[in-house]
């Protein structure tokens, strides 16, 4: 959990317990934030770029240029003694990161077991430690100067600089940054250098993630900067080469497939090599709800061990009466938690994992059974009777609503299928349960979407519409009953962001039956800028329900307008919300890498859904396309799309060889230019729809489509 924060002007340097920022007894406690400076300072004009190693290492990569000077910056965090690898890394005990987070929740047993961790946890024998290198370079025809002011910390704390060893010091004699010119002790706080035309030069700073004593500090200047970057470039690129891999033709969503999945596990704390690990979301705690796409794409790729321990979080954390919670007092995460246990055993049809767990799931479905009985009250009908109530996310709403509903229905009909073949007098208790619940959902849909009102398209078209909970008599955001409900910098977060188009992801409508296709119309039309929701675009699942619709059209635009005006286009992290509050957000990320996953592959049941939302674009001629063991819940699978339009096909190859085979494959190939097909090998055409479908799928499949000649 002691990770570093990189000004966006590389100008400071923040360390930080994850959500919170490093104190100090020498700065009285308050956070520290080290401040430095390349070049001559603030001006008039500004030339800033970032960019990540190979575009997809948290090894950041930062050019300034002022003027002829270009101050090129590299910068990643390693081990104080020890080399940057797997068997050295020892994570941080779940709980303890857990209770850095922001927004966490703890039981009274949780909070004692948290402070009796905290020694051991908060005093290891070494320190992470930032590594920088900011190399000068003077691209002009005559002797330029390079300036560098080295790093000192904010607010007026007092400190000195000693040049002949090149250490700050804070007051108590502890080392906050170890400095070097060239290899040698940077001898001075502030430098000019003169270069000659094409000349350079390297200052080396290191920075651990709490100041040092001076034997440590000698010890660190004496490590190599180099060595530090080639054991952290190796240890992220075997990580990487451990997963899936994903190859499209788009350079920019190419490595944020891979720069996304390393995101995800630079925040997701443990203790190596099998602890329990806490998915977190940005800055804050995990979620059942939020953590969900994190683990899920664990999966995808192939990490079935990391997604299993992440999981083992909401199961070690749960409370006895069968309750899950972890953030915010948000009520929906017994669920949600659930239903992505449930997605996990989908993959890896581990029996015995089931085993282990069944007590904690059969505890968390009674919970669930029991809050139910709660709102089994006559004077609950057309009300949401046998609906769950509580409160589903930042806004205090404590209503029946349909997204928490829908949770819980996924997360009991995962359990009853988890648990089908262990138990199955279990299994068809919890089916029955399921069923129940969402049968009480879709009346109380019917019952509220017929007391609400229809209202005008910009297509001309009028549109029934939908409260987020049964409740109320229409969308919140036309005031139909009253009251205030702007939150979170939009007027239609709840209707749209916790909306009742949840119940279509959430398999309670079927994505082609008429109120799906009314929630999606009323939603897109009120509720959307250029297809994408307000605020916080990534709590809106429209754009699946668009992809199970087959509107390829309408989910690229969402999928496109969405990743552009939200994700940092240098270093691929996402903001949380338009009004840039919380960076880095683990949660919107991994939504875009599941969005990306469905374009590319995507289960219906016993289907089995090949690039159903992938652009035209990405079939020109000369293009690819190449998963490589990705994980499904049919097994692994690996597909290759070559299109060789020159030569009037494009060619396909899928091998999936598994136990659980699909029955059929859908394969879709569109022509760049819209054209159909003039001969298909390998399956069966529907030129409407540009699939090819190969069923009964054998395991291995090859199919080819010729074209005419332009």
């Amino acid at each position: 959990m002691r990770i570093f924060n990189l000004s966006e002007r590389l100008d400071w340097i923040e360390p930080r317990f994850h959500g919170y920022e490093v104190t100090l007894e020498e700065t009285g406690q308050r956070p520290v934030r080290y401040q430095f400076l390349m070049g001559r300072g603030w001006g008039a004009t500004e030339s800033i770029q970032r960019r990540l190693e190979q575009g997809v290492l948290p090894i950041l990569e930062g050019t300034l240029t002022d003027e002829e000077i270009v101050y090129r910056l590299i910068a990643f965090a390693g081990l104080e003694a020890s080399p940057l690898i797997a068997d050295r890394v020892r994570g941080t005990h779940f709980l303890v990161a857990d209770g850095h987070s922001r927004g966490h929740m703890f039981t009274k047993e949780q909070e004692a077991e948290f402070r009796s961790l905290l020694p051991e946890e908060m005093n290891q024998p070494e320190e992470t430690v930032l590594y920088v290198r900011v190399t000068a370079t003077n691209g002009g025809r005559v002797p330029r100067y390079a300036f560098f002011k080295n790093p000192y910390p904010a607010g007026g704390v007092a400190y000195r600089f000693e040049g002949a060893m090149g250490f700050a010091r804070l007051e108590s004699g502890r080392v906050f940054a170890v400095s070097k010119l060239n290899g040698r002790p940077l001898a001075q706080e502030e430098v000019a250098i003169l270069l000659a035309p094409g000349e350079a030069v390297d200052i080396d700073v290191y920075i651990p993630h709490r100041p040092i004593p001076a034997e440590r500090a000698e010890r660190l200047r004496q490590v190599g900067f180099e060595q530090r970057r080639a054991e952290c470039r190796r240890f992220w690129t075997g990580k990487l080469a451990t997963a899936a891999r994903i190859w499209v033709p788009e350079a920019r969503i190419r490595e944020m497939i891979q720069a996304g999945l390393l995101h995800l596990d630079l925040i997701t704390y443990g203790r190596e090599p099998l602890g329990t690990l806490t998915p977190t979301i940005g800055r804050y705690s995990a979620i059942g709800s939020e953590s969900s796409p994190i683990v899920q794409f664990y999966d995808s790729m192939g990490w079935h061990s990391v997604a299993r321990r992440a999981l083992q979080y909401f199961l070690d954390k749960q409370h006895d009466d069968g309750f899950i919670q972890n953030f915010g007092g948000y009520m929906l995460e017994t669920g949600a938690a659930l239903w992505s246990l449930g997605k996990h055993y989908r993959y890896t049809r581990d029996e015995e994992w089931v085993r282990r767990i069944a007590p904690k799931l059969i505890q968390a479905c009674r919970y669930l059974q029991q809050w139910r009985r709660r709102n089994q009250r006559e004077e609950l009908r057309g009300r949401g009777w046998g609906m769950l109530d509580g409160k589903t996310a930042d806004p205090e709403d404590p209503f029946r609503s349909f997204m928490l509903n829908g949770y819980a229905y996924l997360g009991l009909s995962r359990i009853a299928e988890m648990l089908r073949s262990i138990n199955p007098a279990e299994a068809e208790t919890w089916r029955r349960e399921a069923e129940a619940l969402r049968s009480d959902i879709r009346t109380a849909v019917a019952e509220a979407m017929a007391r609400s009102p229809v209202v005008p398209l910009a297509n001309g078209a009028w549109c029934p519409t939908l409260a987020p909970w049964p409740e109320s008599r229409g969308p919140l955001m036309l005031f139909v009953d009253g009251g205030k409900w702007f939150t979170h910098g939009a007027m239609s977060s709840r209707d749209s962001l916790l909306g009742p188009i949840y119940l279509v992801f959430q398999e309670v409508l079927d994505p082609r039956e008429p109120a799906a296709g009314f929630l999606l119309d009323f939603h897109n039309d009120l509720m959307t800028s250029r297809n994408v929701a307000f605020s916080q675009p990534y709590y809106s699942r429209h754009p699946l329900v668009h992809l199970r619709r087959g509107e390829v059209k309408a989910f690229l635009k969402a999928y496109y307008n969405t990743v552009a005006s939200l994700a940092d286009r240098e270093t691929y992290t996402f903001w949380e919300h338009f009004f840039g509050a919380s960076p880095h957000k683990t949660h919107e990320e991994a939504w875009f890498l599941m969005e990306t996953r469905w374009m590319l592959y995507l289960e219906n049941g016993p289907v089995l859904e090949l690039l159903a939302g992938v652009p035209r674009a990405w079939l020109e001629s000369g293009q690819r396309i190449e998963l490589a063991n990705v994980a499904s819940y049919f097994g692994p699978l690996s597909l290759r799309v070559s299109s060789r339009l020159d030569e009037g096909r494009i060619e396909a190859v899928l091998e999936c060889h598994s136990e659980r085979p699909p029955a059929a494959v859908e394969l879709r190939l569109p022509h760049p230019a819209g054209r159909r097909a003039i001969s298909v090998s390998g399956g069966s055409y529907d030129p409407a729809r540009e699939r090819v479908r190969v069923e009964p799928f054998a395991g291995r499949a090859e199919v080819v489509l010729r074209f005419s000649a332009d």
